[in-house]
């Protein structure tokens, strides 16, 4: 075979910009109907999204520490919250027919649910985590994430034995009628293992049954156990 010419050497590489630009495009889309859609209530959920949203913003207290090498792929099996008193299963999602990332079902509301399509947690990349706030009757497996602070812990128990630590070093609640996938799920440094934690959040509006904001925890991979 004889090499490529410049011209199409040039041409080859625009096809392959484009098609890259269309995909991240689509994920961004997909992205920002999810952060829409797990502000919708569903049946179920009656309450407003509580929780210490006094804690949202506040400043850390603490240097935080420097960020760990990412690991390789595994499967999560398991969230740990120390200071929240949170220990839940999870289990991977895809989307549903809109494209949205389809959450858990209600029943299963101490449960939490990852992106399976995107990063695994610790694994270069940001893996994306989403959890019920409340049901009908009781409060769910977020019903305090807003209450996290930067330097807090977050543990990702995985199916290759080993356990990703990861520290908070952002809570936002952000806005459904100002939605920024990238600001949401983008990652904040290349290179890192990080990870983003998703519920409801702000108040609840009748009118459109649904919440206002999400909150979204932003941490990033510091340790490794087994």
């Amino acid at each position: 075979m004889t090499p490529e010419d410049p011209p199409t050497r040039e041409r080859s590489s625009a096809s392959g910009r484009l098609v890259m630009g269309v995909a991240w495009a689509l994920l961004l889309l997909g992205l920002w109907l999810w952060g829409r859609q797990v502000t919708d209530v569903r049946q179920g959920i009656s309450a407003p999204a509580t929780g210490d949203m006094a804690a949202v913003g506040r400043p850390p207290e603490a240097e935080l520490p420097p960020a760990a090498r990412p690991l390789g792929d595994a499967l999560p099996q398991r969230v740990d919250i120390p200071d929240l008193g949170v220990q839940a299963p999870v289990v991977a999602r895809g989307l549903d027919r809109q494209g949205a990332i389809d959450p858990p079902p209600f029943d299963q509301a101490g449960v939490v649910g990852w992106y399976a399509a995107g990063a695994k947690p610790g694994a270069a990349g940001t893996a994306l985590m989403v959890g019920h706030v409340d049901t009908e009757t009781r409060p769910a497996v977020f019903y305090k994430l807003s209450a996290l602070r930067p330097g807090e812990t977050v543990r990702v128990v995985r199916d290759d034995g080993r356990v990703a630590e990861f520290t908070v070093d952002d809570v936002q609640v952000l806005s459904r009628d100002r939605f920024d996938a990238r600001q949401a799920y983008g990652q904040h440094r290349s290179g890192r293992a990080e990870l983003r934690l998703i519920t409801c959040g702000g108040t609840f509006d009748r009118a459109s049954r649904g919440y206002t904001a999400n909150v979204i925890v932003s941490a990033y991979l510091t340790g490794t156990g087994l």
